[in-house]
């Protein structure tokens, strides 16, 4: 029987190398945004220091590991059974729940998940274990660690508040010693600022965050914590005087210095806190089995009160490998990166194309946040208001918008490393796992809204986006605890054949997820929309905006054609996805619609006039989406009230202009992607083709109507797809015609 146990410890070992990879692929966002978004230090420079801190901050962990074996839940109540099975059901829903939000693309807590994990599959157990001995469900209590995860539920829920109010405090004061013209103001208080950023960082970190390895004795903690006053002060003196030398002779930008330093010590907070949510539960069942092995007595009635032992340490070589593991994540995985740029679009400074959409709450939030701002305008000082705004006065570029440009400068990324490293150093010196990704990111938040990067224009859809991305950490909480439980419960029925079953369901989702990843950053790579901060000339404008028009033209026969043939088959479930992949089409054009102002900006003072062409461009691509749109909602709509089918000769009928439509969309797809317009002018001669076709089909179902026609609803329906045909054909010739127009005057 002892043979199951050394399978399930092997599998253990598996998930926790999964569990890591899909783990850091979520939390890579925590440690870095700040030097990725400021783009202080390049990108391969950024990974080798976080790396680095990864890898040695992994091997610091040791004493947070008692978490997952005693911190939620009582060993001596359960048996080794019992906790080999809760271990199994927290890796499988870590996976799972984790993967689902690197897709998603959004940040949550690894650490909230796995503590909820824990309490659920616990949960189940002890309810379990109540119900066939009979015994009082009140003693539900004695099953859990009830103090210790309730003090680490607050600490989570306080770290949220106190990391956005600490934040916008910090950022607050800090912007207005530097302003956002610092470059000068370094000269004069940078070695100060230094010297507390960095002295703070590395007391916290690098010696606060040493309390649980094991070549620093009892002894000399005890002396720390007696001078810690005197540690502070004299790293505040060393690295002032340091920072000093370095701006004054070796003119270096101190800033650049503070987010090395910070992102090595938020990539060592993270691996020291959160290690524990990836291999402590594998490191505690191999615990349990050493303490198991050898007992002679049956798995189900060894009870596992040593597992609460705290001078059980983790082996340092697992610690190693796991710290081996993440580092080849953080450079390998793919999902993290849509996990990044969700943190920085979230608190980069400026406008552009918002990835969340508003809401009420957001909506109210601002609208509240105006009123108080305008009472408190109301009681200040004219000067100083005038004061006060002159120190958030952002720097006006002499240059074009560039893709390259950072989201935000180095004071705000250096103030972001600096609070969150401080936070969570203190959180993993106290032994309570705070959630990296709740601190950084609130610090993250809170240091954008103190920067005024939240203003009218943008404030509506970053709090949106924050609500979603919170309202996505209470998702994790229901969701690891309920999934866990039934997980759990169906190990205990189920034994081994649900053991088996629930680990290739595991890998078969883990699968099928990977590649619909993959398929999507394909579609996303195809269908990338222009970037108008690229764009300044006129040439620039007809070679950018043909190849997107070709990509319009392409998407659009794709639809027409599938809207006739779901609608021909009756097929509900495919005309939905149409609708789906319409929203999809609408929603690039309004990104396009919604960059109008920064391309006009960009342009060249002799290429103005391509502003023009561009919007009226922008204008019948709109009218080509809105009459795929009222063909797509017109279908579903009919085929959803379940109304009848269409009819054989009205099918064919359709087909015929459908063939007509796919021909003229091809060919100017053709053209306008090799940028070859000679068939410009058959195109519009053969126009009117399509166009007749269209009236002698109307006049067709007007003779149906008065001879044999009986379906009110069918004659509305084919009455209004061939209308809109006709009006979506009118748009592209429109486009058609301003684009020949265009091209000729530009050759001219």
């Amino acid at each position: 029987m002892e043979q199951i146990y050394v399978i399930m410890l092997i599998a253990l070992g598996i998930l926790a190398i999964i569990d890591l990879m899909v783990g850091v692929s979520n939390d890579a966002v925590n440690f870095l945004n700040s030097a990725i978004g400021s783009k202080a230090i390049s990108f391969k420079t950024t990974m080798i220091v976080a790396s680095a801190g990864v890898l040695i901050g992994a091997m610091f962990s040791s004493g947070m590991m008692e978490i997952a074996r005693s911190g939620i839940f009582v060993p001596s109540m359960f048996s080794f059974n019992d906790v080999m099975i809760i271990f199994l059901a927290v890796m499988i829903t870590d996976i799972l729940l984790l993967d689902v939000f690197n897709s998603l693309g959004l940040p949550t807590s690894t650490t909230v998940s796995i503590i909820f994990e824990l309490l659920g599959a616990a949960v189940c157990l002890a309810l379990y274990n109540i119900y066939i001995t009979n015994d009082s469900f009140s003693t539900l209590g004695a099953y859990i660690n009830t103090e210790k995860a309730s003090a680490i539920v607050y600490s989570i829920l306080l770290s949220v508040l106190l990391s956005f109010a600490v934040g916008s405090l910090v950022q607050y004061i800090s912007r207005l010693i530097f302003t956002f013209h610092y470059e000068k103001k370094l000269k004069y208080f940078g070695a100060i600022f230094g010297g507390v950023a960095i002295s703070a960082i590395t007391f916290f970190i690098l010696i606060k965050g040493l309390k649980g390895v094991s070549f620093i004795s009892k002894e000399q903690f005890v002396w720390i914590d007696k001078h810690q006053f005197l540690l502070l002060g004299g790293n505040f003196v060393f690295f002032t005087v340091l920072s000093q030398i370095l701006i004054s002779y070796f003119k270096i930008n101190i800033l650049r210095v503070i987010i090395i330093i910070g992102t090595f010590a938020l990539a060592l907070a993270f691996a020291g806190n959160d290690l524990v949510n990836f291999i402590g539960v594998p490191i505690a069942a191999f615990n349990s089995y050493e303490i198991f092995n050898g007992s002679g007595v049956s798995g189900d009635t060894f009870m596992m009160g040593a597992l609460a032992n705290d001078d059980i340490v983790a082996p340092f070589y697992f610690l190693l490998l796991a710290g081996v593991i993440m580092v080849i994540t953080l450079w390998t995985s793919k999902k993290a990166k849509s996990v990044i740029e969700t943190g920085v679009n979230l608190s980069r400074q400026g406008d552009g194309v918002e990835k969340f959409s508003p809401n009420n709450a957001s909506r109210i939030i601002v609208r509240f946040g105006v009123y108080i701002g305008e009472g408190i305008n109301f009681f200040l000082p004219k000067k100083l208001q005038i004061k006060i705004d002159r120190r958030f006065e952002s720097v006006v570029k002499s240059t074009k918008k560039s893709v390259d440009e950072p989201a935000f400068d180095m004071v705000r990324a250096s103030v972001n490393l600096m609070v969150a490293s401080i936070l969570i150093a203190i959180g993993t010196s106290l032994k309570l796992p705070l959630s990296t990704t709740y601190v950084t990111f609130m610090v993250a938040m809170g240091t954008s809204f103190a920067d005024r990067a939240w203003d009218r224009e943008s404030a509506v859809y970053r709090i949106a986006g924050v609500f979603k991305v919170i309202g996505g950490w209470f998702f994790t909480a229901i969701v690891a605890f309920v999934l866990a439980l039934i997980i759990a419960y169906i190990l205990k029925v189920g034994e081994v054949f649900a053991f088996v079953g629930l680990l290739l369901m595991l890998a078969i989702m883990l699968y099928r997820s990977s590649r619909k990843h993959k398929e999507k950053v394909a579609i996303e790579e195809q269908t990338k929309i222009l970037n108008k901060e690229d764009i300044g000339t006129v040439n620039e404008m007809i070679t950018e905006s043909s190849a997107q028009i070709s990509k319009v033209f392409k998407k659009t026969s794709a639809l027409y054609s599938n809207v006739i043939d779901n609608l021909s088959l009756h097929d509900l479930p495919k005309l939905k996805q149409n609708k789906k992949d319409q929203k999809k089409l609408e929603k690039e054009i309004d990104e396009l619609k919604s960059n109008v102002f920064y391309f006009i900006k960009n342009l060249d003072d002799n290429s103005v006039e391509a502003s023009k062409f561009y919007i009226l461009i922008l204008g019948y691509l709109q009218d080509m989406v809105q009459s795929i749109d009222f063909l797509t909602a017109t279908s579903y709509s009919h085929v959803n009230n379940n109304h009848k089918p269409l009819k054989f000769n009205q099918i064919r009928d359709l087909k015929k202009v459908d063939l007509q439509v796919q021909h003229l969309l091809q060919l100017m797809e053709d053209s306008f992607k090799t940028e070859d317009f000679h068939k410009i002018d058959l195109i519009l001669n053969d126009k009117q083709v399509l166009l007749d076709t269209v009236s002698e089909l109307i006049s067709k179902q007007i003779t149906r109507i008065r001879t044999t026609e009986t379906s009110p609803k069918n004659s509305k329906l084919y009455f209004a797809l061939l209308l809109e045909t006709n009006d979506l054909v009118k748009s592209i010739m429109n486009l058609l015609e301003l684009f020949k127009e265009f091209n000729g005057l530009n050759k001219k």
